[in-house]
């Protein structure tokens, strides 16, 4: 009987192998730079909260939820201690990381944080968000940075933090 990394090792270079994944890698690189430190998703939020000054609180709320999932992944990381899934010479990475650290991935959990918070105060962008959080994981997975574990973890701890504060955020006072 094979592992569950094993498994997961020949689904990466599985989906590392389709027709297209090489064309992909471009668009799977500029989504790990936006996602990089949580970086893209905390400008939006301080964005949101320039453009929307009367729920300027809100924005700075999501914010903040944003921050907090990507600090409690890391947190995560340091205790499981998973290495990437690049320690094997089977799969191709595409990009590079400032930790070996594997599991949660941040990037996921930064990234549905933002999602839920984000759609929280603005509805109408629930389909862009439900498609930025996808091809955020797929592309996690294809750049050879996670296993799919790793990404439904970090899905999963996203909305832990997100779904919390975006009632939160929702609740404040307009104004």
């Amino acid at each position: 009987m094979t592992s569950l990394r094993s498994r997961e090792t020949l689904f990466i270079v599985g989906v590392q192998r389709l027709p297209a994944a090489r064309a992909l890698v471009p668009l799977g690189r500029a989504l790990s730079l936006i996602g990089e430190h949580a970086a893209g998703w905390i400008l939006l939020g301080l964005v949101g909260a320039v453009v929307d000054s009367a729920r300027w609180q809100a924005w700075v709320g999501g914010v903040v939820a944003v921050v907090l999932a990507h600090g409690l992944s890391i947190a995560v990381k340091r205790v499981v201690r998973r290495p990437r899934p690049g320690s094997d010479a089977s799969v191709t990475v595409y990009a590079s990381a400032p930790s070996k650290l594997s599991f949660p991935s941040s990037h996921a959990a930064s990234t549905m944080a933002a999602a839920v918070v984000y759609t929280a105060l603005v509805p109408v962008l629930w389909p862009v968000a439900l498609v930025l959080v996808v091809l955020m994981g797929a592309s996690r997975v294809l750049l050879g940075m996670h296993f799919v574990t790793d990404v439904l973890a970090g899905f999963a701890l996203g909305l832990l933090v997100g779904v919390p504060a975006a009632l939160v955020i929702t609740s404040l006072p307009v104004g």
